[in-house]
């Protein structure tokens, strides 16, 4: 589907001297920057009704006019997938991701998504990149993601993440006894010998992952642990934690299976749940950030999912 869009502006006085690209950025905060210089050079984005250079200086008191058409952002069609909202806003969504639910669609996973989903919930979504999606979990990971509603807060979101401004905070069940908590700081890329998994860049090829955690709770064999990430990489907390020898509980890609566990030290209970365990045992429980239109701090908890609380009450039983 298409649609026009038509938008003016005055370039205040206080520009005087500025390019016109860049007050143009500051006109048009719901579109990025590549989409207006793109704009500016067909000449859908005008100076005084006439095509201007992105470089040209400008003098102020100008009239800034757009018009132009587009298309809805992907081919995706609408499901009728049930979402559990945990808040909602003409600005934002936030929503709690089940387990099992592929955030965007891709080969092999074109029906059932998160997007699927939130173009049925808030049809308007189709005419923003990615349906407002600017962060993803697992498909197997459970809990909180933030959903832009418009440009404007789309642009505003993905400007948190890359200022690290927006916390995200994750409890995770793994393999092992952790003692203390830490950080790693290692180079995450994609897995040289295995292209769908990712791995610590030993020749600091990788993009910069921080990763902090905390002991939350310690059995004799597994513990349960608080995870607040500083980057955002594909697997971040599973790569990193496996890394350190501590995989995350149902995560056989990254060790995590339960290969290797004994009955004879641990209770054969405990043990037939962990191996059985159907995924990671990852759930991003908090989130906060500043909102885009009212600019106050937000947050938002979620408890975790049945299935990690009652692996979590074996423990506790059999340790």
């Amino acid at each position: 589907m298409r649609r026009r869009i038509t938008l003016n502006h005055t370039v205040p006085y206080e520009a005087s001297g500025q390019r016109f690209d860049q007050v143009s950025a500051q006109l048009f905060p719901q579109f990025s920057r590549a989409r207006l210089q793109t704009w500016i050079k067909s000449g859908e984005l005008t100076l005084n009704g006439q095509a201007f250079k992105g470089n040209g200086k400008l003098v102020g008191g100008e009239d800034v006019h757009l018009d132009v058409e587009v298309q809805d952002e992907g081919d995706w069609q609408a499901e009728a997938i049930a979402l559990d909202v945990v808040y909602e806003d003409d600005t934002i969504l936030v929503v709690n991701k089940a387990a099992g639910m592929v955030v965007h669609p891709a080969a092999g996973n074109s029906e059932g998504t998160l997007l699927n989903a939130l173009l049925h919930h808030s049809p308007q979504l189709a005419a923003i990149p990615r349906a407002g999606i600017v962060h993803r979990l697992d498909k197997d990971t459970t809990g909180l993601m933030v959903v832009a509603k418009t440009l404007e807060a789309q642009n505003h979101l993905v400007s948190q993440l890359q200022a690290r401004e927006v916390s995200r905070q994750y409890q995770a069940i793994v393999v092992g006894r952790v003692i203390s908590g830490g950080t790693i700081n290692l180079p995450i890329g994609r897995d040289s010998k295995h292209r769908k998994k990712m791995a610590v860049s030993k020749t600091g090829e990788g993009k910069e992952a921080i990763t902090h955690y905390e002991v939350a709770e310690r059995f004799s064999y597994f513990t349960r642990l608080c995870i607040k990430l500083e980057t955002g990489r594909t697997h971040q907390i599973r790569v990193h934690m496996s890394h350190n020898r501590f995989p995350l509980v149902g995560d056989p890609a990254y060790g995590g299976g339960g290969k290797g566990l004994r009955s004879s030290v641990i209770n054969e209970a405990v043990l037939e749940a962990v191996k059985a365990f159907p995924r990671q045992a990852l759930h991003a429980e908090a989130l906060s950030l500043i909102h885009p239109e009212s600019q106050e701090p937000c947050h938002w908890q979620v408890p975790m999912p049945a299935d990690m609380l009652e692996l979590l009450t074996l423990m506790r039983c059999y340790d």
